[in-house]
């Protein structure tokens, strides 16, 4: 009887001794990534002092586990255990399969439409590498949108000077400058600090161009007076810019000297020419068009003649001169010569606009007449109110409602047609011919449809090349209406995107008056705690 008493003494505490040396086996194994001798022995022994502990004491554990309390204790253990798991399944759930929901009025943490294309069509790893010491919150956050649309885009943060030899590697020259890098080809995005942080557009165009199979080139028609690309006024700078931020290379091109428009020319674009253009120059274009090599972008202003009419009958199209007035602004000075549009054609070029403001200053109409085999689409409609005055000989600006049109006008178009067409029938038809002053509401022709790409010659026209200049170019949708018209006519909306816009938040502030401000400050900070204190005096004083 004295062993039993003994041996129950020194068993009782097993039931310890035996988990201790589970956990203990556990912890090395996991810790050494080895399930060797030690962790499985530590296991083993712990299990078998269990079993031993279970047999001895077998009539104290059945009567342990028999009693009421035993019974509630293990259900709400069971009951806790099982709550636990169901969230760790939920977490990791949350985790594999991650959804998020952006309820802000202007979706500001949403990629826009084509960034998410771009990000779908990629099939290569892009990694973007970041080289600054302090990783900016905002920054992060827009990578890591990027990383959630496709699991091939990535991105990593790297501290130059903690590891200088891949900031060599790189050439980086300054801190935080980021870099895009697919296989072996690596390109400088942007440089972002406290006053610029990372783009959507610049990081889209850049994943669009480093995983494209060649860099687009668009040439600027020079020699006629047409808005240079760098000049201190008048200039077209910032449009040249923000094509090659978008993946571009941008040129000057005078054909008078080169005789033929460049092979590798995807777009050209005819700014605000001041003079005509040479006979020969207006056939290099025709061809240029004709072989289907690219498209062309005319902006022209009024009081021009280009010598642009052979070429533009092919395609049903007319440039009226008169300049487009709102006369109900016209006492209040130049105001009333611009030309302000929001209403858009449904086209590539304009779908993503809404009701978006762009506008044109000193801005000529434009008319369509239906061509066969010609795909005409308007672009950029006045109001109905506005008209198209005609230039007197004294320059001073007057309306003949027998001569000028008036109402709704056209200032911009997209045609296109397909390369296979040879001279098209440039005569109107006779039921479809509207006056100049006609609504601009051409029946299309069953040509091919603007959304195709390859086999197509594409033609842009709009009254106006100022609203590119520097100063107009980043206001509204001035920018969007430009850079559109390039990336359609170069064919390039299936491989470059368009415009990406940055989003902003509304700005939702209440302005009040200081009088205002004062009695909102004495109502909350006085009066209402006042009118407390009264209240909980008023219900002591009735409970006495």
């Amino acid at each position: 009887m004295r062993m039993s008493v003994l041996q129950r003494k020194y068993l009782k505490y097993l039931v310890w001794v035996g988990p201790m040396l589970i956990i203990i086996g556990l912890t090395a194994g996991v810790v050494a990534n080895s399930w060797g001798a030690v962790p499985l022995g530590l296991m083993l022994v712990g299990i078998a002092i269990l079993v031993v502990w279970l047999i001895s004491e077998g009539s104290s554990v059945q009567g342990f586990f028999g009693r009421r309390s035993t019974q509630a204790s293990t259900n709400a253990l069971v009951a806790t255990l099982a709550v636990l798991v169901i969230l760790g399944l939920l977490n990791f759930l949350a985790v594999r399969y991650s959804a998020r929901i952006d309820l802000t009025e202007n979706q500001i943490f949403t990629l826009a439409p084509q960034s998410q294309e771009v990000l779908q069509r990629l099939e290569e790893p892009v990694k973007a590498w970041v080289f600054d010491p302090a990783e900016n919150p905002q920054d992060r956050q827009l990578l890591e949108n990027y990383r959630r649309q496709n699991d091939q885009f990535s991105y990593e943060y790297v501290n130059p000077n903690a590891q200088p030899g891949l900031a060599q590697e790189f050439g980086v020259g300054a801190p935080g400058e980021v870099y895009l890098e697919q296989g072996d080809r690596r390109r400088l995005l942007q440089v972002v600090n406290d006053q610029e942080r990372l783009s959507e557009r610049r990081l889209t165009n850049g994943i669009a161009q480093i995983t494209g199979d060649r860099q687009a080139k668009v040439y600027f028609l020079q020699g006629h007076g047409e808005r240079p690309l760098e000049a201190p006024q008048g200039g077209i700078t910032e449009a040249s810019t923000r094509l090659q931020e978008e993946s571009y290379v941008t040129e000057p091109l005078n054909l008078a000297e080169q005789g033929d428009v460049p092979e590798d020319a995807s777009a050209v674009v005819v700014a605000g020419p001041e003079r005509a253009l040479l006979e020969e120059e207006v056939a290099a274009l025709e061809e240029y068009l004709n072989e289907g090599r690219g498209g062309l972008v005319l902006l022209i202003d009024p009081s021009v003649d280009p010598e642009l009419t052979a070429l533009l009958e092919d395609w049903g199209v007319t440039l009226i001169d008169r300049v487009i007035v709102d006369p109900a602004r016209q006492a209040t000075g130049p105001e009333a010569l611009v030309a302000l549009i929001t209403q858009y054609g449904d086209h590539p070029i304009t779908r993503n606009l809404g009701n978006g403001i762009s506008f044109y200053p000193i801005a000529r109409p434009i008319d369509l007449q239906p061509v066969e085999g010609v795909e005409s689409v308007p672009l950029l409609a006045t109001g109905d109110r506005v008209q198209a005055q005609s230039i007197d000989e004294n320059g001073q600006l007057a309306f003949n409602p027998e001569t000028d049109p008036e109402g709704q006008l056209l200032i911009g178009a997209a045609l296109s047609r397909p390369v296979e067409t040879d001279a098209p029938d440039a005569s109107p038809s006779p039921e479809a011919s509207p006056s100049p002053g006609a609504s601009p509401s051409p029946s299309p022709s069953p040509a091919a449809s603007p959304d195709e790409i390859p086999g197509e010659a594409r033609l842009v026209v709009i009254g106006n090349s100022s609203f590119i200049t520097d100063g107009l170019f980043n206001q509204q949708l001035n920018a969007d209406v430009f850079l559109n018209s390039v990336s359609w006519v170069s064919q390039q909306e299936n491989n470059q995107v368009l415009a990406v816009r940055p989003k902003e938040m509304t700005n939702r502030r209440i302005l009040l008056q200081p009088q205002r401000q004062i009695l909102l400050a004495l109502l909350s900070l006085v009066f209402l705690p006042l009118l407390g204190f009264g209240m909980g005096i008023a219900v002591w004083w009735a409970r006495r």
